[in-house]
């Protein structure tokens, strides 16, 4: 049996979340996403805003794609113009938040397409993409959505399997 003190070390080195956010912002963007893909005929998605701190990113606002690009969900997938990008940049300045993740929702599982590894939302290293699966339909939270990180040069690492430890939801009452 490990002792108090033994136990109370291993806590004091725990890592932080990589990614933060109220559980009522998450789960009105998600019913959000939810309902934009139209009775789960195609995709969407959102831009993630808020503010990194240290090393942890706080999820502070969903900005949806087809807000931003009226035609980024027409073919039934993502495809977001980059050419619409200052129309997101000038809604961040407003805001005084940045972009510290994406989220989209696939039809099938939470595994990254060709096309989302080829093509990553903000192509810069240390962004975050998030994947729910069957149109967010069903379990939304850490542990069952995809989560990657974008090391640049193509790459790409999957924090999938960390769940909470990687991106976790608070209640409003907790304190940050």
């Amino acid at each position: 049996m490990r002792s108090f003190l033994s136990k109370l070390s291993g806590w004091l080195y725990i890592r932080r979340p990589r990614l933060v956010c109220n559980s009522a912002i998450w789960d009105a963007g998600i019913r959000e996403l939810r309902r934009r893909t139209q009775g789960r005929q195609r995709e969407s998605g959102a831009f993630l805003l808020g503010r990194n701190k240290d090393d942890q990113k706080e999820i502070l606002e969903f900005v949806y794609y087809d807000d931003i690009d009226p035609h980024a969900l027409d073919t039934g997938i993502v495809k977001f113009a980059g050419n619409k990008l200052p129309k997101l940049w000038e809604h961040c300045r407003r805001r005084g938040f940045g972009v510290v993740a994406d989220v989209h929702v696939h039809p099938g599982g939470y595994g990254q397409s060709s096309s989302d590894r080829a093509d990553p939302v903000m192509p810069r290293a240390g962004h975050i993409a998030i994947i729910v699966p069957h149109f967010a339909s069903a379990s939304t939270r850490p542990g069952d959505i995809g989560i990657y990180e974008f090391l640049g040069k193509g790459k790409w690492q999957n924090h999938t399997v960390k769940g909470s430890r990687f991106f976790r939801l608070r209640n409003s009452d907790e304190s940050h």
